[in-house]
């Protein structure tokens, strides 16, 4: 019991340290798409130096000077931003560079990440804490926290197995299945993953795609551009012979807004609720 608590203290501690405001923050890098929407979501966008290249959005982070890709960075690209702070997800790699930036002056904050809407609510406080900025009056926060209560409803007494497609592999489609971004965003539209029983993201062959037989498929548009067509996306092999695709139940999403798990993901939900249905 001893021990159980004081995994706790240290839990609620570690939390707290990676929280806490930060006394340098004129000069902010990013690393994480999500992090730099909640950046420009709390209006503190002006202290921004430099973000990594999943920061597509809004499309004005893409005029800032990059750093590279999140999980492959450098710590030249960093520090020739000359930043006092970096907000980064928990993907920032490689381990060497994170090292490197922990034995700088530069304040280094890894938010923690949870594929649930609390997650989404933790991080954008835990960010809003580090930058001192207040969330009284953010008429963004207020419009978060009332689609926040909607999706929080948004349990189904007759679900939908849906199919999450993130990209394709050759012929293979590669698809959410539990401890993923993309069977948090399921479970938080109140449908069901139909690729539960698989671990992470995985390549599927056609006939399991058959067997789980999805109402819906949901795939990323990075995915989407594979195919010239609808028609050609739901005619191949597996695709076709689901329930999904004869009914055309198919839904185009962006990638990061869906399964990066800032604000937008809320907004995705939402609009997947509407788009289905009870």
């Amino acid at each position: 019991m001893r021990f159980i608590v004081l995994i706790l203290f240290l839990s609620i501690s570690n939390a707290y340290a990676i929280c806490k405001p930060s006394m340098f923050r004129s000069k902010i890098v990013v690393a994480g798409g999500s992090i730099t929407e909640i950046v420009y979501f709390l209006g503190m966008e002006d202290k921004l130096v430099g973000v990594d290249i999943t920061s597509n959005f809004p499309k004005k982070a893409k005029k800032l000077k990059s750093i590279g890709y999140l999980r492959n960075l450098s710590i030249e690209g960093i520090l020739s931003l000359s930043p006092e702070l970096v907000l980064a997800e928990e993907d920032i790699g490689p381990p060497i560079v994170v090292n490197q930036l922990r034995k700088t002056s530069i304040d280094l904050r890894i938010i923690k990440e949870k594929y649930d809407l609390n997650g989404i609510h933790n991080k954008i406080l835990c960010v809003s804490k580090i930058l001192d900025a207040s969330l009284d009056d953010n008429e963004n926060y207020v419009k978060f926290k009332n689609k926040f209560n909607r999706v929080k409803k948004l349990k189904k007494n007759n679900s939908k197995k849906i199919l999450l497609i993130l990209m394709m592999r050759g012929s293979s489609p590669v698809v959410a299945g539990k401890n993923t971004s993309g069977q948090g965003f399921i479970d938080m539209t109140g449908h069901e993953n139909s690729m539960s029983d698989l671990n992470g993201w995985k390549p599927v062959s056609s006939e399991e795609i058959i067997k789980k037989n999805p109402d819906y498929i949901i795939i990323t548009k990075r995915a989407f551009k594979n195919f010239s067509s609808l028609d050609q996306f739901v005619s191949i092999p597996g695709i076709s012979s689901t329930i999904a695709a004869k009914k055309k139940n198919i839904i185009v999403k962006d990638g990061m807004s869906m399964l990066g798990f800032g604000p937008r993901t809320i907004n995705v939900a939402l609009e997947i609720d509407k788009k289905i249905g009870d």
